[in-house]
């Protein structure tokens, strides 16, 4: 009678062990994709401002080409700029399952929000009568929607890659995520010059 209480007993271990783990694994598979879904929503949105800063260089380029003096400033800054977007565009692929590269594409990001400020901040100081021009007015708009979505989709990843860490990090859960391979995801660190976005703004 004894030996078939302790192999009940065994039998009910593994049957609940079986059950927390399978219960355990799916919800961070869930969990890690909602995370995938919202870095790859971030990620649209870095590349529509990467899509929209050539239209507006070739903008500022094709209004102010005859004013060699004043151009100076704004070439500058489009160099930067320039550099900024290559370095961005060059990192794209990154990805919160690779801690290095994310970090330098987050870095990379913030310098070319900046990079942005700069730039247009001299082609406001050497051509303000560009304001008047429609295609660049309607650019300007649509990047500044662009600065809003990038803030709104990070808020959202932030939000999920706390639920996932919570999940991975707790107890037991920890010791599932352990032997399944779940590791926690990198958040965000901005710094407080990216935590404004450019005011393109004339």
């Amino acid at each position: 009678m004894k030996k078939y209480i302790v192999i009940g007993v065994i039998v009910a271990l593994v049957l609940i062990i079986f059950v927390s783990g399978r219960s355990t694994y799916n919800s961070m598979v869930t969990l890690d994709q909602d995370v995938e879904q919202a870095w790859g929503k971030v990620q649209v949105q870095y590349q529509r401002r990467l899509d929209l800063i050539p239209n507006m260089v070739e903008t500022v380029k094709g209004y102010a080409a005859h004013e060699s003096t004043t151009y100076e400033n704004v070439t500058k800054a489009r160099a930067g700029l320039t550099d900024a977007y290559n370095e961005a565009n060059g990192l794209k692929e990154a990805t919160p399952d690779q801690p290095q590269t994310f970090d330098k594409y987050n870095q990379a990001q913030q310098e070319l929000n900046r990079a942005l400020s700069i730039y247009v901040n001299a082609v406001r100081e050497a051509y303000p009568d560009l304001k008047a021009d429609t295609q660049f007015a309607n650019l300007q708009t649509v990047l500044e929607g662009t600065e809003n979505r990038i803030a709104t989709e990070r808020g959202r990843y932030t939000e999920v890659v706390k639920e996932y860490n919570v999940k991975v990090k707790r107890f037991p859960a920890n010791i599932w995520a352990g032997i399944f391979g779940f590791s926690a995801k990198p958040q965000f660190q901005a710094d407080a010059a990216a935590a404004t976005a450019p005011k393109v703004q004339f």
